[in-house]
């Protein structure tokens, strides 16, 4: 295991940490990484230490070469003591404390930028990293060259294979997904085709998209593709860039044999109104970008109209009075989005 020196940056001023904390294991300076992991947390801090510990534990588990690694921590501003933390018991990172929160994908963008890696790995801080998940992702990347994007098998913190794998969503997908009927399409031809269940949870598979809670990207596919479209402030910025690298002639490949615990959305469930309203947004930016404006627009609209009716029924059931403050609660979050107009 290698670590590169880091520096902490506030504001767009650098601090130089400790020396002795930013020395690489092995003693060395390292010139250029083979990995740049970026993390972008918002007041998650325990979460972000366990994952941090996890990225440092993986990479002393290799039995073949050592891998040297540039850990770049972005915060957004967290209020929870994160950045405390983080200067205290990682010195060794690169941490960029954000003023404000400037959203998950300008956050990536950040840490892409001061990355020298061969490789990236957007990493969430709500995962941890199994094993040698780390030396293998990388293994693979390197036996494959036209991989522009990879991603391991996510597992629930309870061991069970959580859903990472994706085709590229059509018209009767974004219909589905994310609204209130999706329930009773659970088992449908649609939704079965975009989660990939006709394939199995353990085999390496060629696919459209992957979930970006642990995504390797190659640097020349980087380079070619350009980084993460910030029009898409958290959510489907992931689905965007695959898109483009498979438009542009790379390969994205899950990879079952790495594996990564992910907590999800432990960031976003803190403000679900903003969830709800931003990963609708996505979507709708998503199929304006690449389908058209008016496939968008229809879209937007029927999302809007889904969100009515959902705040029309939740507030009938709060005037005949039943569970009042889960109804009440619920009213605010869609009317919410409502008046967010998903735009």
């Amino acid at each position: 295991m290698s670590l590169r020196v880091g520096h902490q940056q506030r504001n767009g001023i650098s601090q130089t940490p400790d020396p002795i904390g930013g020395l690489c294991a092995s003693g060395n300076l390292m010139a250029v990484c083979e990995v740049s992991i970026v993390v972008v947390s918002w007041n998650v801090k325990d979460l972000l230490r366990r994952s941090l510990a996890s990225v440092i534990t993986s990479l002393g588990c290799g039995t073949g070469r050592q891998l040297s690694c540039q850990l770049i921590v972005v915060d957004n501003a967290s209020s929870d003591g994160s950045v405390e933390m983080l200067s205290e018991e990682f010195p060794q990172i690169h941490l960029v404390a954000n003023s404000e929160n400037v959203g998950f994908t300008r956050g990536n963008n950040q840490g892409i930028a001061l990355s020298d890696g061969r490789y990236v790995l957007l990493l969430n801080p709500d995962t941890e990293v199994v094993g040698d998940a780390l030396g293998e992702m990388v293994a693979y990347m390197d036996a494959h060259q036209r991989v522009g994007a990879l991603g391991p098998q996510l597992l629930y913190p309870d061991g069970r294979v959580q859903s990472s794998r994706r085709r590229f969503p059509d018209l009767r997908t974004a219909y589905v997904e994310g609204t209130f009927i999706q329930p009773w399409f659970a088992d449908s031809r649609i939704l079965r085709r975009y989660y990939v269940l006709d394939a199995s949870d353990h085999e390496i598979l060629a696919v459209d998209w992957l979930v970006g809670a642990c995504l390797l990207l190659r640097r020349e596919a980087l380079e070619e593709v350009g980084t993460l479209d910030e029009r898409f402030f958290m959510y489907s910025e992931e689905l965007d860039w695959c898109y483009r690298a498979k438009k542009a002639g790379w390969e994205v490949v899950y990879l079952p044999t790495a594996r990564v615990v992910h907590h999800v959305g432990k960031s976003s469930e803190q403000v679900l109104p903003v969830r709800h309203a931003q990963f609708q947004r996505s979507k709708v930016l998503f199929f304006k970008k690449h389908h058209g404006y008016w496939t968008g627009e229809t879209l937007r609209l029927f999302l809007l109209l889904t969100y009515l009716w959902q705040t029309m029924v939740e507030a009938f059931k709060w005037l005949v009075g039943h569970k009042r403050a889960l109804r009440r609660q619920r009213v605010d979050a869609y009317w919410q989005v409502l008046r967010s107009g998903l735009r």
